[in-house]
């Protein structure tokens, strides 16, 4: 049975801050459901449990990017690895918050900013869900993967941006609106 709620509780809000990984989906009419896997303690809860917030960094397509200029609609889900069992997911709006933005600075302040950062997608929570998730297995984090943070620091800003650019696409043509600048790097 699902428990559903209006908002993030506070301690939804600690289990979201225990989970190594978390999973973005979002769609947009006549394109491809994007599912998403993200880590590097990029999540955070703002505003009373009403809006959340995740720091993105560049990587090989920005389909939540296009997809939340063209729908809005954004899911995001938390599964318990470890004891207790648990699923719990957020429904809400996304929009994405570009360095070039006024609101960037301020959101940015909730994260550890490193190279490599595109933007931060900033979620009104509409409802959020807790199911069971005991069909999930238990699972140990061995360690966060240092790939992505090696592959922005090994080039010059210029070098970036210009692979930067080739990368910030969808893959079903819808468009995406690139950053002028790359930030905080």
């Amino acid at each position: 049975m699902s428990d559903f709620f209006d908002h993030i509780t506070e301690k939804q809000a600690d289990f979201i801050a225990r989970q190594p990984v978390f999973f973005v989906a979002t769609a947009a009419a006549d394109a491809r459901i994007n599912l998403s896997p993200k880590g590097m303690d990029t999540f955070r809860v703002l505003d009373a449990g009403r809006a959340c917030a995740y720091l993105d960094y560049g990587g090989s397509g920005n389909e939540t990017h296009a997809h939340l200029a063209a729908d809005g609609r954004i899911t995001i889900m938390f599964c318990a690895f470890d004891q207790p069992a648990l699923i719990y997911r957020i429904y809400g709006r996304g929009q994405a918050v570009l360095p070039q933005d006024d609101d960037f600075s301020a959101l940015a302040s909730h994260f550890t900013i490193e190279r490599g950062v595109r933007q931060i997608f900033l979620i009104a929570v509409e409802s959020t869900q807790e199911s069971c998730g005991w069909a999930v297995p238990r699972m140990t984090l061995v360690a966060e993967r240092q790939t992505l943070r090696k592959f922005h620091a090994q080039e010059e800003p210029a070098e970036r941006l210009a692979k930067y650019q080739d990368r910030n696409r969808s893959i079903d043509g819808l468009p995406v609106i690139p950053p002028s600048i790359l930030p905080y790097n």
